[in-house]
């Protein structure tokens, strides 16, 4: 078939001619729906469970992370919330890296990459991510397993939402990564495995 026979059947399909000029794209439609803060919660944690994560919910998230990493290594990444929490001051975390080869070699090597998250998705269960010197990608990543220390405040409706608060996310970060539970596939022959391109394990730790 010529490619003017192609290209003619396609301007059929559409309903087009030959010349026809192009229209206008549509504007964006942003829907940000009302939802109380409960409500986002359980939505985040019923969404994050049923893909194999955790949530907890605490006042004293330094207390969750320590339980959950006693006599094991971890990094930590540099967001200032990670601190304020105490987080980074407990035993075997390593955080304030910012050479980057040491830091690829420590979460290499780590049990834990602790974070916090730019902000979080309810109605997928999704942790945002804006690679930066306070966030390095590889802690998330690289560390076979992963825990975000994320503010309830932080904890938004969706998509919609996010793309309101930032509509231009390129010109504030290099690289904004969205993290839907932990790395899994299925490859060719549909089993199911996990841990293959990023953590097999994720705890997202919700301060109250």
């Amino acid at each position: 078939m010529s490619r003017d026979n192609i290209l003619h059947r396609v301007r059929t399909a559409l309903g087009r001619s030959a010349g026809q000029g192009v229209s206008e794209v549509p504007p964006v439609r942003i829907r940000v729906p009302q939802v109380e803060m409960e409500a986002r919660i359980a939505s985040m944690q019923t969404r994050l469970e049923a893909l194999a994560g955790t949530v907890v919910r605490s006042a004293d998230p330094r207390s969750v992370v320590a339980g959950a990493i006693s006599g094991k290594t971890a990094v930590a990444s540099n967001a200032p919330y990670l601190a304020e929490c105490g987080v980074t001051s407990l035993p075997g975390v390593r955080s304030g890296i910012t050479d980057l080869a040491e830091l690829r070699e420590l979460c290499a090597n780590c049990d834990f990459g602790i974070t916090s998250a730019d902000y979080a998705l309810a109605d997928t269960g999704t942790l945002v991510m804006l690679a930066s010197p306070r966030e390095a990608r590889l802690v998330s990543l690289l560390p076979p397993a992963h825990i975000a220390v994320v503010p309830r405040e932080r904890i938004l409706t969706g998509l919609d939402e996010l793309f309101s608060l930032l509509p231009r996310p390129a010109e504030q970060t290099s690289s904004m990564v969205l993290i839907t539970g932990p790395s899994r596939t299925a490859d060719i022959e549909q089993i199911l495995v996990r841990g293959v391109h990023g953590p097999g394990q994720i705890t997202v730790v919700i301060a109250e």
